[in-house]
């Protein structure tokens, strides 16, 4: 369930960095739903999800004092957690060649790249060269984890025109994806998430 703050998100970021819990909070029950939702539509695991909602949430509070209160929570969330589910699914997956005996390490490699800033910050720009409308419905829906209906009901407008909104925003982001080919993996990672 989704809660009102009397905080912009980067005043919530601003208090965190000075060890407020509360801050913290309503950044936790802000972006819980989706980070679950995300993670557990890549490893399809529950258990792994919830721990890695956990560790990530756990990490945010940890590298308080060190990200940037003009960032976007969401964002940085996002790409944690993806990290965290990639390297979930690969040990899954080493595991997996373990029991068949399959245990050239040569076989597998660690080759596939984290998000780095740079791709968090191209990420970023994509979001922000956005419409306010379908940047405002884009951070409802994808980062913050509410339904169509929640998202209409909050701006004011119908479903049908939250998923329009939401459609063209995330064609926007491909397009830019596509004139950045270095943002490839976590543009490609965001759109494996997504389902309309």
């Amino acid at each position: 369930m989704s809660r009102k703050t009397l905080y912009s998100e980067e005043e919530l970021l601003a208090r965190m960095t000075k060890n407020d819990m509360q801050a913290f909070d309503e950044l936790y029950w802000k972006y819980q739903k989706a980070v679950y939702h995300n993670v557990f539509k890549l490893t399809r695991d529950l258990l792994i999800a919830e721990d890695i909602v956990q560790e990530v949430f756990i990490s945010l509070w940890e590298k308080r004092h060190s990200i940037e209160t003009d960032r976007s929570v969401g964002g940085w969330l996002f790409v944690s957690s993806y990290n965290r589910a990639i390297n979930a699914l690969k040990k899954k997956l080493r595991e997996s060649l373990a029991i068949k005996e399959m245990q050239s390490h040569e076989t597998f490699r660690e080759t596939e790249p984290d998000l780095s800033g740079i791709q968090l910050t191209i990420l970023e720009k994509a979001i922000a060269e956005l419409s306010p409308q379908r940047r405002k419905v884009f951070e409802l829906c994808k980062l913050q984890g509410r339904s169509y209906e929640e998202a209409a009901k909050e701006l004011n407008i119908s479903r049908h025109t939250v998923k329009e909104y939401l459609s063209g925003a995330m064609q926007s982001i491909k397009e830019f994806a596509a004139k950045h080919p270095e943002a490839g993996t976590a543009i490609l990672a965001f759109f494996a998430l997504q389902s309309f």
